[in-house]
């Protein structure tokens, strides 16, 4: 074995990305890196020191990120540490990234301990990937419920695979989309919990310094590089049309997110679909939600999704979900699903919608468009959300919908095109939070009117 340590400092404003190489000689089984830094007393309202950390091997190819969720890292050929690919240990210049996430005005000091182990290579890793059908949900052309932001050990989370797995089947979910923060490690690892009632896609949560990305339906194994901020639009396009291209879509997650880079700074339109709505309902959701409408105002619209963003065993998966009409329950079909807009949001299983628009003889459903001169009724049909209330919003505002008994209720709003443009639904509790008035509990996508 040989170490080696290597120390450093960091002064506030330094820039987003540092690499820390290292020399991996022939004969090198596996790698193993610990890394601490100082963390001085601030002042409220200052940040304190955060720093994380990823390797990349010769020629600067991707071998894992944990953010600031671990302090150490092994990688060998047959095994590596969540958040890190397995694989064989190539001789050449190996480059630790550290992201100095906050500085504190002190600086920030900081050490890397390397140690390379010599010896044969154990057994090559082998994949277990998800398979990409669950034959007990698939009912055809329906709505299928699932969430699209989730997290386990494999980044930041701390639930194990099958704990989620299991969380998520209570939540009688038909599917769930991996979106560990900047890696693709635990795609190779969900074939040992996948199970017949549950399909699992791959995504990443590209996690940059202006804004968070979950790409949806990725290729096993695939890497999104997360380098990147909002000042460089043409990097994003670049990566967003590498997503595009193997099938996927783009996702802006928490848009008004408090925390330290989480909030989006890269123009909401520039997303295929957005958060509007991501774990228990907060004032940044609302924030959200009145950021979609006024595009929605402005003519331009993304369709609208909702995500737990689940990381400790306390936050439930399934608050929210997504409801979207597929024609069948494959990544595929879902992708489409959203896409076209055909999705609505519960705050879990329970919350039954249906939305449509009728002129009389022609009907449409959430996310499509009715064009027609004729008066045009709206109906909202709620179940299983007993003292709630229904609100009818178009470009004008909202119009009152009425109450949910606990039997359910009905609502119904009529209007013409040459008044309305689109219609969409909230359905609202009466129930304060730390942050807002009341409590969202379900949220759809807009029903259109008009030639469009």
């Amino acid at each position: 074995m040989s170490t080696q340590r290597i120390s450093g400092r960091f002064a506030p404003g330094v820039g987003d990305w540092q690499y820390v190489g290292f020399d991996v000689p022939e004969g090198v089984r596996e790698i193993e890196v610990v890394y601490s830094f100082d963390r001085p007393e601030v002042p409220p309202g200052v940040k304190g020191n955060a720093l994380d950390i990823g390797v990349f091997g010769p020629d600067r190819r991707f071998r894992g990120w944990s953010g600031g969720a671990r302090d150490r890292f092994r990688i060998s050929a047959t095994e590596a540490t969540p958040g890190y690919l397995p694989g064989k240990i190539e001789p050449g210049r190996w480059e630790v990234i550290l992201g100095p996430y906050t500085v504190s005005p002190q600086g920030m000091a900081y050490d890397l301990d390397i140690a390379v182990h010599l010896g044969p290579d154990g057994p090559a890793f082998e994949p277990s990937t998800a398979p990409e059908t669950a034959p007990n949900r698939d009912r055809g052309a329906a709505w299928y419920r699932g969430d699209g932001h989730l997290h386990t050990i494999y980044s930041d989370g701390r639930r194990r695979p099958e704990e989620l797995v299991k969380d998520a089947r209570e939540a009688r979910l038909d599917f769930i989309v991996s979106t560990e923060h900047n890696n693709p490690s635990a795609h190779l690892q969900w074939g040992h919990h996948a199970t017949d009632d549950l399909l699992i896609l791959n995504g990443e949560e590209v996690t940059t310094r202006t804004g968070h990305w979950p790409a949806w339906n990725l290729p096993a194994g695939t890497w999104i590089d997360w380098r990147h901020r909002a000042d460089d639009p043409r990097e994003l396009q670049k990566l967003v049309d590498e997503v595009h291209e193997v099938g996927g879509l783009v996702v802006a997650a928490h848009p008004f997110g408090p925390c330290v880079g989480c909030s989006w700074e890269f123009g909401l339109e520039r997303a295929d679909l957005i958060e509007v709505w991501n774990g228990p309902w907060t004032l940044d959701d609302e924030a959200t939600v009145i950021a979609w409408d006024s595009l929605l105002r402005a003519g331009t619209w993304v369709p609208a999704v909702g995500n737990s963003d689940a990381h400790t065993p306390s936050d439930r998966v399934g608050l929210p979900q997504n409801v979207v009409w597929a024609e069948g329950l494959s990544p595929h079909q879902l992708m489409a699903g959203f896409i076209q807009g055909r999705n609505w949001i519960a705050e879990s299983a329970e919350v039954q919608l249906e939305f449509t628009a009728t002129d009389g003889t022609n009907t449409a459903g959430i996310g499509e468009r009715l064009a027609t001169d004729e008066p045009v009724t709206f109906e909202v049909k709620v179940e299983g959300a007993p003292d709630t209330h229904i609100r009818i919003l178009d470009q004008g505002g909202p119009q009152w919908g009425g109450y949910v008994e606990k039997n359910g209720g009905t609502a119904t709003w009529t209007t013409r095109s040459r008044y309305t443009r689109w219609v969409r639904v909230e359905v609202r509790r009466d129930q304060r939070t730390d942050t807002t008035v009341d409590t969202m509990v379900a949220l759809t996508n807009p029903i259109f009117l008009g030639a469009g």
